[in-house]
């Protein structure tokens, strides 16, 4: 079945309003009105009949209380307008006729009612009878009930700690179990075969809205040119309509009037979206029976990834705690803050002519706070987080599996159907390879090609325009360092600031800001920008739309969130040369460097602004931006608040979802995914902020769907689509960077080297291993009179008596046959540093090749199941079509006996 989405991008071309082309009538005799004509002269338009509304606001059916409202379509009486083009009014309204007309032509049913605040405000409300259900519900291959499921489920394992499983659990005397059946595609010519019951409850609301979906999607209204228009979503861009949405079944707060009403929107917001209902776990089934299979798996992926997330917390937070009551045994840390070590090391100056000579100890504070993350505690946790993603991915597989067999969304692939704007342009006629049979297509091969080409060459400039910006904050950083170092010092009063506040500290910390600034704007841009590729491309089903836009989104943003993190963690200050040559940006810009500590102190700081001010910020959109919005509305409307108003009038004044539905959710989470993976080995408190943000999320989501946002048409949905292979791709490259970051950004590999090598002879002087002298070991020193040298003149020598300086770096000193070339060390250092991430990816890859091989992705037990109910569906419709085939051989037989008996009886006679 083809998962429709109003909410989907599928038209971005502009609806012309000048066109003249032949409103069409489908089943009528194919009767074409060209040149639109007058509407009085046509008698072949079907219009709904208008009823008053009967005065009951909670009901959900028409006014005769027998025929249930499927779906709303709302639109304004252009006869009523005061101010409009009356040629582009009469226009509108016989396209909204001729539409509405098709849809009777289809066998859907009609009723209008005028809104009772606004009375040019027409509400048409929409029912599809049992005919119309089932004949489309066997088009669109739905499966439906053939006979309770009379499968054991497995009882706990943990069953001591059902008391405490209880308590989390939803009450399931409030939010009754869902019955199981076994289910079946649905055929009309074996409607006995299916467990019907009660006619008016076979389908449910969310299906039956699903089928009168797919069928709006695709009723015709205009032909141009011999190319049709149809489809509900074009007719709402265009203004034709204003709103086209199912019905909510109640109010969220209070239950509804009608005693048939099942109140499963006013149970979601009391057992799922309220808060304090945040400590239990989710009511999927309900969430999957009342907004479809596409909101539910969401929603499980969210909550389970959550609950992974408190392992990796816990973990997390342990190795923060090992670092942070070690650090007062951080023997380098000591160092610089001692006055006679740090005290008396004077460091080179870090830009040209306005920056000073600067002592070590300057930097005491950012080196006790870097020895709470650059411990031998954020080693293990980043090899923990190797194995963690892995362990997440397979289990998830394992329960996305469950789903599709509870939630009958196993061979959902079969019913994938191409988007109808796809439909709309397969103007080329070619022979299908397999049935040899002619069929439409869109574009030639040739056509193909060229769009692939077209859309690839645009994905490559944006991503350039990222880099791009992401060079502008380098610059700035280069630029403002210099301000700084001359600012701050010259600044009366500042000596507290300065103990904390130094220029890299001050830098970092407004390059981060501007930064996530800058990435909040070029959002908005480049959704925009992928929309506009992926309708280029055009692609043919829903699930190839989604998938498309999603690469692409994501390509986007993981250049826009992750480029300044990678700058920061392998390239920043590995490529700076030393005092008396320097390396310069653009000829211009003298490279960065870090601290005497490392970058891994900045790379923290970049990823907690960036994820801390992400989360604040899509908080504040998804909650702050619909609920002002309906208070506005709310707002407006109070002259007319003293009036009953009907569901669907309360439903039109909510907040259609967005375009693209929950491509945001997911984006948002999954680059949330790519920080907690990708750096956690500098920020071992990201998981920690992530499950807090995500238990937050869940409810925030609950409660924007349940009591912000109009009801969403119900989709469904076999997995989480390319978020799954993304987050693999993510998972690997993880490996990679969390072992670059140890080696490279962090200072730990030289640490150890010292420690193992270079502190005892024959290159050191101690008599034992000791970390000792580290700090003096590791600064390079450099002879100030070198600097005019290499420069014009000496900038520094205005700034004290100062013979030498030292910076950070492996080299010879002054005098050394192969004075300031790379030392012993260095090269020590290098070969430990490409050993180490050989050895740690081998090591994690191995681990997680295995943790996948050794856990399937379908468990035995769902696989049983699976092939368990497949075996009695096909046993249950095998020994119902015999019986159905016995029982039309014996109405034949008797009919063969009974006609051989009257050609018998007269020769007879």
């Amino acid at each position: 079945m083809k998962k429709m989405s109003r909410n989907v991008l599928l038209q971005m071309e502009e609806e012309e309003d000048d066109d003249d082309g032949d409103i069409v009538l489908e089943n009528l005799g194919q009767t074409i009105i060209s040149d639109l004509g007058s509407l009085e002269s046509q008698q072949d338009f079907r219009t709904p009949e208008f009823e008053e509304f009967n005065g009951k606001s909670d009901s959900l059916f028409f006014n005769d209380g027998q025929r249930r409202i499927d779906f709303v379509l709302v639109y304004e009486d252009e006869s009523r307008k005061e101010t409009n083009k009356k040629g582009t009014n009469e226009k509108q309204r016989r396209k909204r006729q001729a539409y509405e007309s098709n849809l009777i032509c289809h066998g859907l049913q009609l009723e209008a009612t005028r809104s009772v605040l606004d009375d040019k405000r027409v509400f048409v409300k929409v029912h599809a009878p049992w005919e119309v259900l089932c004949t489309y519900a066997e088009l669109m291959h739905i499966k439906l009930p053939l006979k309770p499921n009379d499968l054991k489920n497995r009882s706990s394992a943990f069953g001591t700690l059902n008391w405490f499983t209880k308590v989390l659990s939803v009450d399931e005397s409030i939010i009754k179990p869902e019955q199981e059946f076994f289910t079946a595609p649905f055929e009309k010519n074996r409607m006995n075969d299916f467990y019907i019951v009660d006619r008016d409850a076979f389908f449910n609301p969310a299906t039956r809205s699903r089928i009168v979906y797919f069928i709006l999607s695709r009723v015709k209204y205009q032909v141009i040119n011999s190319v049709s228009k149809f489809g509900i979503n074009r007719l709402v861009n265009s203004g034709i309509y204003k709103a086209a949405f199912p019905l909510h079944d109640c109010k969220f707060r209070r239950q509804s009037e009608d005693p048939s009403c099942p109140n499963e929107r006013y149970l979601l917001y009391r057992e799922w979206a309220h808060p304090r209902s945040i400590y239990k776990k989710q009511p999927l089934d309900l969430i999957r029976k009342y907004y479809g299979e596409k909101i539910g798996i969401y929603f499980a992926w969210l909550g389970y990834y959550t609950q992974m997330l408190l392992l990796a917390a816990v973990v997390g937070v342990a190795c923060f705690l090992y670092g942070y009551l070690n650090q007062d045994n951080c023997t380098w840390s000591k160092e610089v803050c001692h006055p006679d070590i740090g005290g008396k090391i004077i460091m080179c100056p870090q830009c040209d002519k306005h920056c000073p000579f600067w002592k070590l100890n300057i930097t005491c504070e950012s080196s006790k706070k870097l020895c709470i993350f650059d411990s031998f505690g954020t080693l293990i946790f980043a090899v923990f987080m190797g194995v963690w993603v892995t362990l997440f991915l397979e289990f998830w597989k394992r329960r996305q599996a469950e789903l599709e067999y509870e939630w009958d969304t196993v061979e959902l692939q079969q019913e994938e159907q191409a988007r109808p704007e796809y439909e709309a342009r397969c103007t080329h006629i070619v022979i299908n390879e397999i049935t040899q049979e002619e069929e439409r297509i869109p574009f030639t091969a040739w056509g193909k090609c060229l769009r692939i080409t077209l859309c690839a060459s645009a994905v490559f400039f944006w991503i350039l325009l990222i880099i791009a910006s992401v060079i502008g904050i380098i610059v700035y950083r280069l630029s403002v360092f210099i301000v700084f170092s001359t600012q701050l010092k010259n600044l009366n009063g500042t000596d507290p600031i300065q103990k904390y506040l130094t220029p890299q500290t001050a830098t970092s910390i407004t390059a981060s800001i501007i930064s996530f600034i800058i990435i909040m704007i070029l959002n908005t841009i480049y959704e925009r920008v992928a929309i506009m590729i992926t309708n280029f491309e055009l692609p043919r089903t829903q699930t190839d739309y989604e998938n498309s836009l999603t690469m692409k989104m994501f390509l986007f943003q993981f250049v826009n969130y992750y480029s300044s993190c990678f700058y920061i963690a392998f390239f920043k200050g590995k490529f700076v040369g030393y005092p008396g040559d320097p390396v310069y940006w653009l000829g211009k810009y003298r490279n960065e460097e870090c601290d005497p500590g490392g970058c891994l102190l900045e790379l923290t700081t970049q990823l907690t602004i960036i994820m801390g001010g992400k989360a604040i910020w899509n908080n504040i959109q998804e909650v702050l931006l619909p609920w002002i919005m309906n208070l506005i509305g709310r707002f407006h409307r109070v002259s007319g608040s003293e009036k009953i108003t009907p569901r669907w009038e309360q439903d039109y004044h909510l907040q259609p979802m967005g375009k693209l539905g929950l491509f945001y959710e997911y984006l948002e989470m999954i680059i949330q995914f790519g920080f907690v993976t990708l750096f956690v080995a500098s920020f071992p408190l990201a998981p920690l902020l992530a499950l807090v943000n995500n238990i937050l999320e869940i409810r925030v989501d609950a409660w924007k769907l349940t009591t912000q946002f109009r009801r969403l048409v119900p989709e469904k949905a076999q997995d989480i689509g390319a978020w799954q292979p993304i987050m693999q791709g993510i998972a690997i490259l993880a490996v990679v960077t969390n072992a670059m970051i140890i080696a490279f950004t962090s200072d730990m590999i030289p640490r150890l080297v010292y420690y193992w090598s270079f502190s005892v002879p024959p290159y050191g002087n101690h008599t034992s291993y000791t970390m000792d002298g580290y700090i003096n070991n590791t600064l390079s020193i450099f002879k100030v009179a070198d600097f005019k040298n290499k420069s014009k003149g000496n900038p520094y020598s205005e700034q004290g008596n100062h013979t030498t300086c030292r910076y950070r770096d492996f080299r010879y000193p002054p005098g050394h046959p192969q004075e300031y070339k790379h030392n012993i060390y260095y090269w020590h250092v290098i070969a430990a540093k490409l050993a180490f991430i050989i050895v740690m990816e081998h090591l994690i890859y191995s681990v997680k090749f295995f943790i996948s091989y050794a856990i399937p992705d379908v468990s035995k037990r769902t696989k049983s199941k699976i092939q368990r109910e497949k075996y009695l569906t096909q046993k249950l419709l095998r020994e119902n079509h015999l019986k159905d085939m016995t029982k039309n051989m014996g109405v034949i037989a008797e009919r063969m006996i009974e006609a051989v008996d009257n050609n018998l009886r007269p020769k007879l006679e």
